[in-house]
């Protein structure tokens, strides 16, 4: 296996007519990481992933693989290895022919290629299905197909674009610690393109947070989650209320924040300009029932919805200008005093669970 390398992504964009799908992003994804891609439809996610691998051109800027620019290189000769969507397996060739296709159009000799084919279905614990045709398989059993056919060439970096998307719930699971273990077990880079946060958070070293082609944050998952550096990383996450208003007082670490006409919060942060719009973050499973102490760390509104959750019970409050600001309850504590939709309470938290957030226009 080959060994893994870097990956410098250098003020690229990829521009189609009038529209910008990736907007002067820089990344470095270290060697041996695994990097997933993250954001909603349409971000740009995918485009860089396929500028990496050589399937979109670059409109400008440099990718560098290791210490090479790879910026004009074909896909074939840049030490990359993609996996698709759908998979694309041959449905009339049988797996060992499936995965041995590479060597195949690089002239590698017959009994070479199927013995490599065969080494590889058996790194997936698929040499039993050797003379397999794909429909024969489950989305699962399609899918390591389909890793064993990218990997044989031996890349420094593995690229997968939303490979867990077409298996059901029970199996991405399964599939997200097979990835994980994968690539630990190879060592080698993975970029993975994906729209799940829970995927993300499940699988990645680094996370790239992608929105209207650009990096609104990229992070060790734990970071992204505990403290995203904009609204939008906070809303996309779900981890974090986020509360749009004007700055009214900022000292001594401390910013508060008022929403047009109604309610202030307070959040932990630099300084910022009095009058200045800001938004903040509140840990949503910090949220507590009952009137808090501290000024500007809690407010008193309508449920406006419940959802039951098992472990847990999601509240939806309204008032002091939010219209739909989430608490995470425990359920024994819900329970203990249950509420009903409609009912007015009360809602605090600590200054340690908040936060100014950042914005990429500012």
């Amino acid at each position: 296996m080959a060994r893994a390398a870097e990956i410098d992504i250098v003020s690229v964009s990829k521009v189609y007519g009038r529209t910008t799908a990736v907007d002067n992003i820089s990344l470095k994804i270290p060697s041996g990481s695994y990097c997933c891609l993250l954001g909603p439809s349409g971000c740009g996610k995918s485009s860089t992933l396929r500028m990496i691998a050589g399937h979109e051109s670059i409109s400008t800027g440099d990718i560098r693989l290791g210490p090479v620019v790879v910026t004009d290189l074909p896909p074939a000769k840049r030490g990359t290895a993609m996996m698709f969507q759908s998979y694309a397996l041959f449905p009339h060739l049988d797996l060992v022919d499936n995965v041995a296709f590479s060597l195949k159009m690089r002239g590698v000799a017959k009994p070479e290629r199927r013995a490599k084919a065969l080494d590889m279905l058996k790194l997936m614990h698929m040499e039993a299905y050797a003379d397999r045709r794909p429909a024969q398989l489950s989305g699962g059993q399609q899918q390591r197909v389909a890793l064993a056919r990218a990997l044989i060439t031996g890349p420094e970096a593995l690229l997968l674009d939303e490979p867990l998307s077409a298996l059901d719930p029970f199996l991405k699971v399964r599939m997200r610690a097979e990835l994980k273990k994968l690539q630990a077990s190879l060592g080698i880079t993975f970029v993975h393109v994906t729209h799940s946060q829970e995927e993300a958070m499940a699988l990645a070293d680094l996370i790239v947070v992608m929105n209207d082609g650009r990096i609104e944050q990229a992070a060790a998952p734990r970071t992204v989650f505990e403290r995203p550096s904009t609204g939008f990383v906070a809303r996309f996450m779900g981890d974090h209320n986020v509360v749009s208003g004007r700055v009214t007082a900022a000292e001594n670490g401390r910013v508060t924040v008022q929403v047009p006409g109604r309610g202030s919060f307070a959040a932990l942060g630099a300084p910022r300009e009095i009058g200045s719009a800001a938004d903040i973050g509140i840990r949503i499973d910090h949220v507590r029932l009952g009137a808090g102490e501290e000024p500007h760390l809690g407010f008193s509104g309508t449920v406006a919805n419940i959802e039951y959750r098992g472990g847990s019970v999601k509240l939806s409050v309204s008032g002091a200008g939010l219209d739909d600001f989430t608490a995470i309850l425990r359920d024994r504590d819900f329970y203990a005093q249950p509420i009903a939709v409609g009912e007015l309470v009360a809602l605090h938290w600590d200054l340690a669970d908040t936060l100014v957030l950042g914005r990429l226009d500012s």
